[in-house]
């Protein structure tokens, strides 16, 4: 039993970067988004992340709630003709670690999350979401993917990625992500936590250690984090890709998403570039 419960958190938590909803309501119009952009203006400008980056993740009673958002250097109309079809987030969602397959039928996709990044792919969890546009016009992109229910008793996956283009010619986002939990689930999650996650943190400070160190958060939030920037910047790394030419694109979208990630190696670190491509080919 105490074998199956660490595997079954460690498939949950392969699997929860990509139960992604918002963690505040989505913007109605492209308005309430660029005043978003205005309130951020500093906290951006001041980005411990290295770039124009905003993190947030919450807990609150089953329902566990993260966004990131961000300036990205590509045009907006490069943003919404490029993430506006179902085919376009299977590229997407291929690019982390754990993520072995990705199928789109329509506007449905069906994403294979490992144990381990070279577990059997019949042994893969599968996930099953539904996309859908709920806004795309001159000024604003707005997708969804969503799906019900999940592994392991998790409930109200959704995807929810925003964008409006800004005075300079970039584009501002939104990526928001979250789930519910049940009984099941928050067990595998806090197995995980007492034993292999038990050390891994994500980016918020929490506090000061004894020496004056900053403490980064944990726990559940820690995942959260850590599956926010995992996929914030897979997208980021798609969108960057699109520059070479098509018959390397794959390769170019797996070394600029890898490279991104490494910057951050205590949160997101997992294996070499050898063995990260190796992988996924």
């Amino acid at each position: 039993m105490r074998t199956h419960t660490r595997r079954l958190a460690a498939s949950m938590v392969a699997g929860l970067g990509l139960t992604m909803a918002a963690a505040e309501p989505p913007a109605s119009n492209a308005a309430e988004l660029q005043r978003k952009y205005a309130d951020l203006r500093e906290p951006l400008e001041r980005s411990p992340f290295g770039r124009p980056l905003h993190l947030d993740s919450r807990e609150r009673d089953s329902m566990l709630r993260g966004d990131v958002h961000a300036l990205v250097r590509h045009p907006f109309p490069r943003v919404r003709d490029s993430l506006g079809e179902a085919r376009q987030w299977c590229e997407v969602l291929t690019l982390p670690f754990n993520v072995q397959k990705c199928e789109v039928r329509g506007d449905a996709l069906s994403v294979y999350i490992g144990r381990k990044p070279d577990s059997p792919i019949e042994k893969a969890t599968r996930l099953n979401l539904r996309f859908s546009v709920l806004d795309r016009r001159d000024d604003l992109l707005r997708v969804q993917l969503a799906a019900p229910s999940g592994p392991a008793g998790t409930r109200d996956y959704r995807i929810v990625f925003e964008a409006v283009p800004i005075a300079d010619g970039g584009t501002f986002v939104h990526l928001g992500y979250g789930y519910g939990q049940g009984t099941l689930s928050r067990l595998a999650i806090q197995t995980y936590l007492a034993t292999s996650g038990a050390d891994k943190v994500g980016f918020s400070v929490e506090g000061r250690d004894a020496d004056g160190n900053p403490r980064l958060i944990g726990g559940m939030r820690g995942i959260l984090e850590r599956n926010t920037m995992r996929y914030f910047l897979a997208v980021d790394a798609f969108l960057d890709a699109l520059d070479a030419p098509a018959a390397s694109r794959t390769r170019a979208r797996l070394e600029k998403w890898f490279t991104a990630v490494d910057r951050y190696p205590r949160q997101l670190r997992e294996m070499s570039l050898a063995r990260y491509l190796a992988l996924k080919q």
